[in-house]
């Protein structure tokens, strides 16, 4: 019998977020710092059958969503492979990526076929010389090919990620916007978030209220109802465009009340909240010859101690988003 799997403040928590790696082919300035630092060891890092097994456990308490991240989870060796035994799991209603679609240009049909739902595409700027200042990397057409190629096999809905800043790319706003008049794509604002410790001048960022002003000077922005695998975006439709932009405000407008998910580290550890350095360590138990149950009990512990709400604009988060998987 499937349980549902609930917090101590009754939000019913049926999406998990797996980070496959910590590693990354990008240094995008407002997510590595500028000093060396350490990368997970690949020992730590859990096999392909270890996630497996926890996202059984997962279902079986109630997950119907599924979302691969990074660090850039296409830089790690067999993932098609691995989608492809996530999309097989029986009870698993949606398996989506979320990638910086540097990797992918060539692989996208193979990975529709592999049972890839939908995919995200993160991206910061139109501008090819401005995204490789962003990135450290000259890849923009790759990503523009990926990007296309998501559309044209029809990974629907493509979403765009970008996470603007004054003074690095926050004027390029409205030609994102202006993208959904002529593609179906769903370019996704989000508000920068101070995790770990980057590497770029200052992170002015650009926060919700502002960019909602800008976007009104575009059109009318309608008011798109949600789905019921959605995530925290609020969703608008600019008056005639094929479409949708959605506002992602974890700083200005906390979505915690509605928060469904849980996020699991590439070394095993449950985070109840990715603003948050509490986490639940799995992999000791999973390679300790735990069962199924105890692991399950783990599950509905994380749940039991996901706060109210996160206080990131007091306590900041030391943890690399690369490592944490977003």
């Amino acid at each position: 019998m499937t349980h549902t799997l609930t917090d101590s403040f009754d939000r019913t928590i049926d999406y998990l977020r797996i980070s496959v790696t910590d590693r990354c082919n990008l240094r995008c300035s407002y997510c590595v710092p500028p000093t060396p630092f350490a990368h997970m060891d690949h020992t730590d890092i859990l096999s392909y059958e270890e996630l497996i097994r926890l996202v059984r456990i997962g279902i079986s308490l109630g997950i119907r969503k599924v979302r691969l991240t990074g660090g850039e989870p296409f830089a790690r060796k067999g993932l098609i492979g691995f989608i492809r035994e996530l999309a097989a799991l029986e009870g698993l209603e949606d398996l989506a990526v979320t990638t910086n679609g540097t990797l992918i240009a060539d692989e996208i049909q193979n990975l529709k076929e592999a049972g890839l739902t939908r995919i995200n595409i993160s991206l910061d700027s139109l501008k090819p010389e401005r995204f490789a200042r962003i990135t450290g990397k000259d890849l923009f057409s790759e990503v523009k090919k990926s990007i296309q190629g998501a559309l044209d096999a029809g990974l629907a809905p493509v979403k765009i990620n970008t996470v603007l800043l004054d003074g690095t790319n926050g004027d390029e706003l409205e030609d994102f916007a202006r993208l959904t008049f002529d593609h179906p794509v769903h370019i996704r604002f989000i508000e920068y978030m101070p995790i770990g410790k980057g590497s770029g001048p200052d992170h002015s960022e650009l926060l919700a209220p502002a960019i909602t002003r800008r976007l009104q000077a575009l059109g009318t922005l309608i008011p798109v109802p949600k789905s019921p695998h959605d995530g925290p975006a609020r969703r608008f439709r600019l008056d005639g465009a094929k479409g949708e932009i959605g506002l992602i405000s974890p700083m200005t407008n906390h979505f915690c009340a509605t928060c469904n998910r849980l996020r699991l580290t590439a070394d095993g550890h449950l985070r109840p909240c990715l603003l948050s350095d509490v986490t639940v360590n799995l992999k000791d138990a999973l390679r300790g010859s735990a069962d199924d149950a105890v692991l399950a009990a783990l599950f509905r512990h994380a749940a039991g101690i996901k706060g109210k709400r996160h206080d990131l604009s007091a306590n900041g988060v030391q943890d690399m988003m690369s490592s944490i998987g977003g």
